[in-house]
């Protein structure tokens, strides 16, 4: 009992973190679409595409909407370079169908990881109510303890090249080469420079962050609170985790 106790603690620890990482990912490119705008002025995007804010915004909108699903089909009629054209071009479509499936799976795989949280939840709840928050204190803790291994050697890989993560990443994600962009034939890329997409992953990086240090945070007053409890008793709670073996 005690092992299936720690494996379910694991799995909602593993869960929650998958909940977390996908809904920064969700938040950073949702939540405030002036990010957006503060991007195009820093990169200079308008003079590049020869477009005014309001236009790329529109794109950027429409874009995003096709990416959850909201919209059936990813084209949409602008000004650019001073002429009314479809900003998209055909292997603009077929890349983005890729990221809208890449997108849509990772939703679907926080449904699943919040279906596998709620049942490690009722599975520690009717197995060992008394140590049920000690024990995913301690997993959540063990998990971050690994998680931050590959946080920071993703880090320090990025710091040095970003480029070279950015292009395995969509090697490793995308069977095809159609990732790969002419800014002198591609709108898009031009809207989207590399430097966008860092500035992008920090942020998210920023809100996945903040959300494991509350969680973290959290378990570690509770073992705490839990550890002095635990020593100012008579040794009730050591029994009953004992009995549950």
């Amino acid at each position: 009992m005690k092992g299936l106790r720690w494996i379910a603690g694991g799995a909602a620890s593993v869960a929650a973190v998958v909940i977390l990482l996908i809904s920064g990912f969700q938040a950073a490119m949702y939540a405030d679409f002036g990010v957006y705008e503060r991007e195009y002025t820093k990169y200079q995007v308008l003079r590049e595409l020869d477009m005014e804010m309001e236009d790329a915004m529109y794109v950027t909108r429409e874009m995003m909407a096709y990416l959850k699903g909201d919209r059936e089909r990813l084209s949409v009629v602008t000004t650019v370079e001073g002429t009314e054209q479809d900003f998209f071009n055909e292997q603009d479509r077929l890349h983005m169908d890729d990221v809208q499936g890449l997108f849509l799976g990772g939703l679907a795989l926080r449904r699943g990881a919040f279906a596998v949280l709620a049942a490690a939840l009722v599975f520690l709840a009717a197995a060992c109510r008394k140590e049920m928050w000690r024990t995913l204190a301690r997993s959540f803790q063990a998990v971050l303890g690994i998680l931050a291994a590959l946080i920071l050697f993703l880090g320090i890989a990025m710091a040095r090249n970003f480029n070279a993560v950015f292009t395995k990443f969509h090697e490793i994600f995308f069977d095809n080469d159609l990732w790969i962009f002419d800014p002198a034939e591609d709108y898009m890329i031009r809207m989207l420079p590399e430097g966008l997409f860092f500035d992008m992953v920090i942020r998210i990086g920023g809100i996945f962050l903040a959300g494991l240090t509350v969680l973290l945070i959290l378990s570690i007053v509770y073992t705490v609170r839990s550890g002095k409890a635990g020593s100012g008793g008579n040794g009730e709670e050591k029994a009953e985790e004992e009995r549950l073996g």
